[in-house]
């Protein structure tokens, strides 16, 4: 055989016995969370946005343009119990910020738990943790994977989002006190004492440089992509006469709850990033080959949402300024950790519905139904029609809890009460429709709202009865947005990602919610979470 033939067989040979190489690893996951952010004001916003915030996803990385959530109850606490577990209220167990504990008959909120005490605040905003969430997060499963060596970090105006976030196994999940307080807690649940990172920021009152004038960051003529600055659709802060810039925070802060009032403006986001940011220097978040996980949640996009509506000149001005915040750090990321070795990936919790009053006076099908006053009228139309008026238990997040005891003490047909009941519902202004539990857990699945419904329901948590309302309809207060319905105005979210691991690109295919945890464990090459029914994003993930 000829030597130079023999040298390349064997070249060849060797080649295909050599352990293929694994591709590395990020350093660090970022998880943005922006609270009631829509798709569109992508594009709405994107002349104010500059290149560092928003567009680095679209020129650095990729974007899904058609992502949904994919159950019905679009509020805060499912939306990042979904988010960090890649499953749904269904399997998870968080079927909406509070629930109707059919146990105790009393209201259950979402991370409380009165076994755990407040750490940096004697308040019993303090007594949180995850116990009610059922199933591990993919900053659990990365902290598994290293043999806890791996940091999860969650940071959030609200202690549902920083908790929800991180699961079980997190190093710290830290929200806001306001009022009097003004600093960022955790619970006992977490940790003993805050470390010394957080007790230093806390004492260096930051948050007394955001006690200033709201005004808009550009020259408010040109936000011409939101409606006029003085609208009927808008609630005002106590001591304004007009839901008008600027917003002097100091003057105002007495009757808005003193600090509190910060989470009602763009500064709350500021104030959030200027502590993840202490956070990831603290902790020293990527600094070694132990993938960590920091969870930020933006949550005054909410706050100023339900206030003004997402019409408002408030609303365009705080993702404005959110931008910049974005920007600000990704700049502290290529800095502590390095360009190219973190993950990043920013997406909602949920969406937002138009104000119904806004909807009407321009001719669109839309309306409001009061919660207390179908209650009344149900119980009102069950005592005409049984003789008994306790045979409801809650009317809570769209579901009807029936008293079975007094079902059977009376001896009433269950399945006939439940049919009336339905029967009644369909007949009320506004509501689309209404199924008992056992027949929407029978029904065919490819209608995306009943899907929607069906992963919305657990069967320890959930009502004897799941009613909707009509698309535009809301049962919220007749100034400002709201959420938490299966309507694409609240289920279409972003989805965008940049950074170690990420093909550059975008897609119209349809996403889910329930893809992003099991698309950054593929990341980082570990388990998914142990209730995931999604899929990874096969086109976000660089082989």
């Amino acid at each position: 055989m000829n030597i130079k033939l023999f040298l390349v067989l064997f070249l060849l040979i060797l080649m295909g016995c050599a352990k293929p190489t694994q591709p590395s690893k990020p350093k660090l996951i970022v998880g943005i969370v922006v609270d009631q952010m829509r798709m569109d004001y992508l594009n709405r916003y994107e002349r104010h946005f500059g290149n560092d915030g928003f567009k680095r996803f679209y020129s650095e990385g990729f974007v899904a343009k058609n992502h949904h959530f994919d159950y019905s109850q679009t509020v805060t606490g499912p939306g990042h119990a979904s988010i960090s577990s890649g499953t749904t209220p269904a399997i998870h167990g968080i079927v909406g910020n509070e629930w109707f504990d059919k146990t105790s008959g009393n209201t259950q909120y979402c991370v409380a738990d009165d076994r755990y005490k407040g750490v940096g605040t004697s308040s019993r905003v303090g007594n949180r943790a995850p116990s009610h969430f059922l199933v591990t997060t993919f900053a659990d499963e990365s902290r598994l994977a290293s043999q806890l060596r791996g940091k999860s970090i969650g940071v959030s105006i609200k202690d549902r989002a920083a908790i929800l976030s991180v699961g079980h196994t997190a190093n710290g999940a830290f929200w806001f006190s306001g009022k009097n307080e003004g600093n960022f807690i955790s619970s006992t649940f977490f940790m003993d004492a805050l470390p010394q990172w957080a007790n230093d920021f806390n004492t260096s009152r930051v948050i007394d440089n955001y006690m200033t004038v709201w005004d808009t960051y550009f020259p408010i003529e040109t936000y011409v992509e939101s409606g006029p600055d003085n609208t009927k659709y808008e609630r005002l802060l106590k001591g304004k006469e007009s839901p008008t810039f600027p917003y002097d925070l100091t003057a105002l802060a007495s009757k808005n709850n003193n600090y509190d009032i910060i989470k009602e403006t763009p500064f709350g986001n500021s104030l959030i990033t200027d502590f993840a940011i202490a956070a990831l220097k603290g902790e020293d978040l990527g600094a070694d080959e132990d993938a960590d996980v920091l969870m930020i949640s933006y949550s005054s996009t909410d706050y100023v949402g339900h206030k003004f509506g997402i019409n408002s000149k408030e609303v365009q001005d705080t993702y404005v300024r959110l931008d910049l915040d974005l920007a600000r750090l990704f700049k502290a990321l290529d800095t502590q950790v390095g360009t190219g070795k973190y993950t990043v990936f920013l997406t909602a919790d949920h969406g937002a519905a138009q104000v119904s009053n806004y909807l009407i006076d321009n001719q669109i099908p839309a309306g409001y139904i009061s919660k207390s006053d179908f209650g009344h009228k149900l119980t009102q139309a069950l005592a005409d029609r049984f003789g008994t008026n306790d045979l409801i238990q809650n009317v809570s997040n769209h579901n009807i809890f029936l008293n079975h005891n007094k079902i059977a003490e009376k001896k009433i047909d269950s399945s006939q009460l439940q049919q009336f009941v339905i029967s009644f519902a369909l007949a009320f202004e506004g509501i689309a429709s209404a199924y008992s539990a056992n027949e929407l857990m029978r029904m065919n699945a490819n209608s995306t709202i009943i899907y929607r419904l069906q992963q919305g329901h657990h069967p320890k948590r959930s009502g004897d009865i799941v009613f909707t309302l009509l698309p535009g309809y809301t049962d919220y207060r007749s100034k400002g947005s709201t959420h938490g319905s299966a309507y694409t105005y609240d289920t279409h979210v972003p989805l965008m990602l940049f950074g170690k691991g990420v093909r550059k690109g975008s897609t119209f295919e349809r996403t889910h919610i329930t893809d992003i945890a099991p698309t950054v464990c593929a990341i980082l090459g570990i388990s998914n979470p142990t209730g995931t029914i999604g899929n990874p994003i096969k086109e976000v993930i660089i082989h």
